[in-house]
């Protein structure tokens, strides 16, 4: 066989050569096998520790939005109707077909790169980490309790990477064992169907291991439980029973009604074990991405950041700030008028309902709290660099900004971290807080979704309602906007919605546009909010910015425009005009049909003359859903 097909065969179906090893000078990781692993690491719970930790880091998702490994494409994967990057990105735009389309050789999820080191390389190889410890760890000498404990991480670890692979492919090849170069196993891609039985096997498998596991929470913080186990499950059975696999109208797939009851136990048991194992909703809605560890008692699948250990931080707290804080504000984190509109008012009443109250001009006004939580507006207060006064501007060529950037995204910042500190360089700085991939009003809203489909809008409604109590909305007259949905189809487009809201910038609204097959249903620009000065000429603007930027108070550095009532639409009349933003060669949605279920990359197809092509794409034969 020629030899570098025989090592893209063998590195693309789980080689069991562990890369990485061979930088380390631990005893344990000297390749003295010709299967790539000293047997003797298994019985050696430091060097299974070192080994887990390589397979979190390369399997547990990061910050969302915050890396994108150059030549991996994996923005496809992020691109929506939530902000305006999805516009200006140039695999976004395509994505979205707001400029262009997608060939097949742009998805590049599974890899890119024959041999996996780091995150994004090659998730296969991530995968072997795991095979590896599930076959090896039995064999071992060490505690059974510290087996236990093992494993079911890797076992969760390992559903991770397959719920991943599947929702972005549908079917690929399922490999369980690891690989040794004297009796490769390989195999075609795997239908959709196997590809979930595993997943929820290894779950189950998790869940059994995990079972009375508790971690220390200032060093094992981010360590798979029971609960994240359980939470993957109901995750991956309400997937399976979701339209982008268990459509309603496709002919040669009958549609089955019999997953959404197996979806719903799923989803119902995943609450109640995270419930009994003392998870609650946070107190405050804009307090979960600025508490870590224990405090955090809605957080259940979290990856560790710290802005003091090398190589551990993250750039998210600058690309969110204004400049005038220290940041460089990215177009990641500027909302599209898409998700500012999907804000019901404080009442859960939709801003588009007659009678809802909404206003154009004083569009934050009484609000879903949410929308005060996440979006920086023109004139609010924003505290940032342990300011407890300040207001920020986002008009044309404001003071100490840049750009025409209408709104910023508050969510992820942190009030007291000075401006100084702000940039993450040179391994070092930013703020150092704890991504959180999972976190209970997921398990929620899962559950949620899945009781409407077997009936139970009761149970919905309650979820709901209890994630709109805890952001601060009222009741008002239709129990907090969950009357007006008063059927199936109703409370569908309200749930979708309440996702929308609830996870803003968290990364998921594409995920949950192709689980519901609403992604191709996207119309319309991609524009966002802007705020200009109110003049017809530079001169007129001129001498609004002077009167506006005019220092009143020297001591205390306050302009004039500090004191202006921003609830007055008199004063926002004569000094802006509210529009919106669009970026150039924006053609508007065109999101595919086929963009549900993606290719295989050249790199990846070509590996193995058993591996098939995506029906819907040049070549394809691969029904996922056979």
């Amino acid at each position: 066989m020629n030899r570098k097909l025989y090592n893209t065969i063998l590195s693309l179906s789980l080689g069991y050569v562990l890369f990485s090893c061979s930088k380390k000078s631990d005893e344990f990781f000297q390749l003295r096998d010709r299967g790539g692993i000293d047997g003797a690491i298994w019985s050696n719970e430091g060097a299974i520790q070192y080994h887990l930790n390589e397979a979190y880091d390369v399997i547990m998702p990061t910050f969302a939005y915050d890396l994108f490994p150059s030549g991996a494409n994996i923005e496809t994967h992020f691109a929506s109707d939530e902000n305006y990057w999805a516009a200006t990105n140039a695999q976004a735009r395509k994505t979205i077909g707001v400029n262009g389309i997608l060939a097949a050789n742009d998805i590049r999820y599974v890899g890119f790169k024959y041999q996996g080191a780091n995150y994004g390389d090659n998730r296969y190889f991530d995968i072997a980490r795991c095979n590896s410890g599930i076959k090896y760890i039995p064999e071992g000498t060490i505690p059974a309790e510290s087996k236990r404990r093992f494993l079911g991480q890797y076992y969760a670890l390992r559903a991770m990477a397959y719920l991943d692979l599947t929702k972005i492919y549908g079917g690929m090849p399922l490999v369980l064992e690891p690989q040794n170069p004297d009796n490769l196993n390989l195999s075609g891609r795997a239908s959709a169907r196997e590809m979930f039985n595993q997943i929820v096997k290894d779950c189950d498998s998790a869940m059994v291991n995990l079972q009375g596991v508790t971690w220390v929470d200032g060093t094992e913080r981010g360590k798979l439980t029971r609960t994240a186990a359980a939470a993957l499950k109901g995750k991956a059975l309400l997937l399976w029973a979701s339209p982008q696999f268990n459509p309603r109208d496709n002919s040669l797939h009958p549609y089955d009604a019999s997953r959404w009851q197996v979806a719903f136990d799923a989803c119902k048991a995943a609450y109640d074990i995270a419930i009994a194992d003392g998870k609650s909703l946070m107190s405050s809605y804009e307090s979960i991405f600025r508490t870590e560890g224990a405090a955090n008692t809605e957080a259940i699948i979290v990856r560790s950041y710290s802005a003091t250990v090398a190589k551990r931080g993250h750039n998210v707290e600058s690309r969110s700030r204004p400049l005038s804080a220290g940041g460089a504000p990215n177009d990641i984190y500027f909302a599209s008028t898409w998700l500012m509109d999907a804000y019901t008012m404080k009442d859960g009443t939709p801003i588009t309902r007659a009678g809802s109250g909404y206003d154009p001009i004083l569009f934050w006004k009484d609000r879903d709290p949410r929308f005060e939580a996440t979006i920086a507006y023109n004139g609010c207060s924003w505290n940032l660099g342990g300011s407890t006064n300040r207001k920020q501007w986002t008009y044309e060529t404001a003071l100490g900004e840049t750009g025409l950037r209408g709104v910023y995204c508050k969510r992820f910042t942190t009030p007291e971290l000075v401006n100084a500190s702000v940039p993450y360089s040179s391994d070092f700085g930013g703020s150092g807080m704890d991504w959180i991939e999972l976190r209970l009003p997921e398990i929620m809203l899962n559950y949620a979704d899945a009781a409407i489909e077997v009936g139970n809008i009761d149970a919905a409604k309650d979820m709901v309602r209890k994630i709109r109590q805890r952001a601060g909305m009222i009741a008002g007259a239709s129990d907090y906007g969950l009357g007006l949905a008063t059927s199936v189809e109703q409370m569908r487009d309200l749930l979708l919605n309440e996702r929308q809201v609830e996870f803003a910038f968290e990364g998921k609204r594409t995920e949950d546009l192709r689980r519901t097959r609403r992604y191709h249903l996207l119309s319309g620009q991609l524009v966002s909010p802007a705020v200009m000065l109110n003049g017809t000429n530079d001169a007129q603007k001129k001498v609004l910015r002077d009167q506006l930027e005019a220092i009143v108070d020297p001591v205390a550095g306050t302009c004039y425009r500090d004191r202006l009532d921003m609830n007055n639409k008199d004063t926002l009349r004569k000094y802006f005009t509210y529009g919106t933003v669009a970026p150039s060669g924006n053609g508007g949605f065109n999101v595919l049909p086929e963009y549900y279920f993606y290719s295989l990359s050249n790199f990846f197809l070509y590996s193995s003359p058993l591996l098939e092509q995506t029906i819907g794409w040049e070549g394809g034969r691969f029904d996922p859903l056979n």
